[in-house]
């Protein structure tokens, strides 16, 4: 090489060295400025260490000294020392930890030896051929699950005499246990589903308008409900739609539809009819009941569907009745009506933090023929079940229920999840009896109305921890040929009760724990709560700061600062004006997609969520009304008649990514018998999820997210599942919880899946409702059913 050229090269080693030190200082630099404010409320000195040590290597290195590699090395090495120190070897807590010194150790293996004079050149070439081949290794990881639980047995086809294909509740039957007795798709023929058919309901999702539909199937017919209450029935084997009844519902801000229910005249279970008693049937003999967000009841003819004027009045009940002036806006149902014997079970959805005064949450039973209300179970009353006179209305703010109750006719018992009281987030002018009822299992008597029995999930509910799982019914056997009907209580604080459902009293161990007090001057705080200590409790690891996540160490450390602001000293942390941190938060744990039971093997699936808030109290002063004028899309809470409003948001990262590590979601298989985890398994990937910059993922990086709806398993051992923030409906190994199949959908889901066979084919589908998942922009109005292919 020429003078020119050697000059050439030296100038520009000394510009890249220049470079690479002023980036390497300015990160150190950052890391400095955040540890101190780290450091300062009471965090890890780690990141202000580090940064500045990083800065004198930078500094170093653009002067060009080789002391600027060495300093790099022990930052290297110590970071190696804490993070391990900090997290184990856990895959992705380190990987915000270690990614960003391999890229950067990389560089610095380039640049070595222009720091050197080319002394160790081959050396440092090496070593940045085996730093990139662990950087890619890494990369590689990312791709598969972490965190798993393995069950190493697997499962075989089990076949067998199938069970009769009906699926007449949102559970599946009263028990809400959605397990189908079927068995022609099998874990050995699963990976042969095909679309069979795909119906477009024509009610399109939007922002607050959500598709959570599991359709019914009666015979060759499915009913299914759209986000706005249309009803349609369509042909179980070909998706076609027979008719179509559309309640006129085109604007709502928040409106879903869970389910509609079904019920039969002719049926043995009615208590006036028995089957052949007439020659043909009537016109409404077999009638859906559909409940509406604008607070109606329709009974419909399932042959026809027309309104059965039999019903109320020309088919229809006003279910504002009686409820008060306060706010009646707020109040409405979402969940599908639960139908036992000849009553329909009606409960309520009333808006969480609107205001102290509201609708109360009576569950109310009607006659299924003819609409008349033949009981109330009002949580301010609750001594007196018989309907109030005219004129007098039920009392208002009581806890209600929005989810859906499970029914054991055998026992005459209905088991209704109670939510928390209307202001949710501040308990001091409560009722005692709604101190009583609110965050509860309530057994009632499905004749009468009347309390049989009651459990409390969580005392003097300042969390809106309400109950919002439907329950799952089940007779677990003893091995000795003996069996106890248990009733099975998912909840949002990530902690499964197990019941006797007989008499409510604990079949699992319970025990009630002191939990932390010092809350805001003016609320009380429960001195103990209960904890499920015979179930396992998922997804309920303690927070730390160092568990505090982020894809860099930059916004890790933010996450940590923003950990150590606010305060938090577990799941019941007391709500103050400061910043407070919910782990398992509002959304669960546990939601209302609820679980499935394979009755078979005895094992419980669940799906959780794993997503913090922060919430404080506002007092009313300070409150814009800007705010309150657009609560939802600001994150506040007005609460108004109270002293406090709530201000609301997720515990992120400055990228816009969960402060806790992965997983966000998982799936869970407990042994009901041993009562300990089986195996779990992250659900969903980040592919087709929105990233910070705006785009969406291509990256199917299994991580577990947040997941919505619930599981559904088969008697041949497959759980099938939907409701992640990917496009897919997955078919899981019942008992070992890998993955067998995955059907991609063209929009996602939350909605719990359904089975059936069909009575003119023989022919088993599966099927989901698919209008878009709670994160993704991406909407639709699909029902899709999928069958095996030949």
């Amino acid at each position: 090489m020429d003078m020119a050229g050697r000059a050439g090269s030296v100038g520009a080693g000394r510009w890249l060295l220049g470079i690479s030190g002023a980036v390497l200082a300015l990160v150190g630099l950052v890391l400095q400025i955040g540890g101190i404010q780290l450091v300062m409320v009471g965090g890890s000195g780690y990141y202000y260490i580090t940064g500045a040590l990083l800065t004198a290597s930078g500094v170093l290195i653009a002067l060009r000294r080789v002391s600027g590699a060495l300093v790099f090395a022990i930052v290297l090495f110590g970071t190696l020392i804490w993070s391990i120190w900090e997290v184990g070897f856990q895959f992705w807590p380190l990987v915000p930890r270690i990614g960003p010194f391999l890229i950067m150790s990389f560089v610095m293996l380039l640049i070595l030896p222009r720091l050197t004079g080319g002394r160790g050149a081959k050396v440092a070439k090496l070593g940045a051929g085996a730093t990139a081949l662990l950087i890619g290794m890494g990369a590689i990881a990312m791709f598969y699950p972490h965190g798993v639980v393995r069950n190493p047995f697997s499962s075989a086809d089990e076949s067998g005499p199938d069970g009769e294909s009906r699926w007449q509740f949102f559970g599946k039957d009263a028990s809400g246990t959605r397990y189908a007795p079927y068995s022609q798709i099998t874990p050995g023929n699963v990976n042969r589903l095909k679309v069979a058919w795909t119906t477009r309901t024509g009610d399109l999702t939007a922002p607050g308008v959500e598709s959570q539909n599991t359709p019914l199937q009666i015979g060759d017919t499915l009913y299914a409900c759209t986000p706005r209450n249309q009803v349609l029935a369509l042909d179980a084997d070909t998706g076609k739609i027979r008719w179509r009844f559309d309640p006129g519902i085109r604007t709502a801000a928040y409106s879903r539809c869970r389910g509609v229910g079904y019920h039969d005249a002719t049926s043995v279970q009615s208590s006036g009819l028995v089957p052949g008693n007439r020659a043909a049937p009537l016109p409404c003999d077999q009638r859906i009941i559909m409940t509406s967000v604008k607070a109606r009841m329709y009974a419909i003819d399932a042959r026809t569907g027309r309104l059965c004027t039999d019903f109320g009045e020309d088919g229809v009940v006003d279910l504002r009745k009686q409820m008060g002036a306060g706010n009646p806006d707020f109040y409405f149902q979402t969940s599908a009506p639960t139908i036992a014997r000849d009553l329909v079970i009606v409960g309520s959805f009333v808006m969480d933090g609107r205001a102290e005064k509201m609708p109360g949450g009576v569950i109310r039973a009607f006659n299924v023929r003819t609409g008349q209300l033949v009981w109330a179970f009002d949580a301010g009353r609750p001594d007196v079940t018989t309907p109030p006179p005219a004129g007098v209305d039920f009392v208002d703010s009581t806890p209600d229920m929005w989810s859906t109750p499970a029914y054991d006719d055998k026992l005459g018992m209905i088991y209704l999840p109670l939510g928390g009281g209307a202001d949710d987030f501040w308990g001091a002018n409560r009722t005692p009896e709604t101190e009583a009822y609110a965050t509860s299992i309530l057994a009632l008597d499905i004749t009468t109305g009347k309390e049989r029995w009651k459990f409390q999930t969580v005392h003097h509910d300042i969390w809106d921890y309400d109950v919002a799982s439907q329950p799952a019914l089940y007779d677990l056997p003893d091995g000795k040929g003996s069996i106890t009907p248990v009733i099975i209580q998912p909840t949002k604080t990530g902690q499964i009760f197990m019941l006797d459902r007989r008499n409510g009293k604990p079949f699992a161990p319970v025990a009630e724990r002191p939990v932390p007090q010092d809350g805001q001057p003016g609320d009380r705080i429960a001195p103990t709560q209960p904890h499920s200590i015979g179930m396992p409790q998922i997804g309920v690891e303690p927070l730390t700061e160092a568990s505090m996540w982020g894809a860099t160490f930059l916004d890790q450390l933010s996450c940590r600062i923003a950990f150590r602001k606010a305060r938090y000293e577990g799941p019941f942390t007391p709500i103050t004006t400061k910043p407070t941190i919910f782990y398992p938060g509002y959304y669960g744990g546990f939601n209302w997609g609820g679980v499935s039971v394979d009755e078979k093997r005895g094992l419980l699936i669940v799906n959780d969520i794993r997503m913090p808030q922060v919430i404080s109290l506002v007092p009313q002063a300070e409150v814009d009304p800007r705010e309150v004028s657009d609560a939802h899309a600001l994150g506040l809470y007005p609460q108004k008649g109270g002293p406090f409003a709530t201000r609301h948001d997720t515990l992120m990262s400055v990228l816009g990514i969960p402060c806790n590590a992965p997983p966000w979601g998982t799936m869970t298989a407990i042994d009901l018998r041993s009562r300990q985890i089986v195996w779990q398994r992250p659900m969903g990937s980040i592919k087709d999820s929105v990233l910070p910059v705006g785009i969406k993922s291509p990256l199917p990086m299994p991580v577990g997210m947040p997941t919505l709806g619930g599981p559904i398993s088969t008697r041949s051992g497959i759980t099938f599942y939907a409701g992640t923030q990917d496009f897919y409906l997955r078919a899981l190994d019942t008992r070992t919880g890998e993955e067998l199949w995955k059907g991609r959908l063209p929009v996602g889901a939350q909605a719990t899946p359904m089975t059936y066979v069909s009575p003119k084919t023989g022919k088993q589908y599966v099927l989901v409702s698919a209008g878009g998942a709670r994160l993704s922009p991406n909407r639709g109005d699909y029902i899709i059913a999928y069958a095996v292919t030949r």
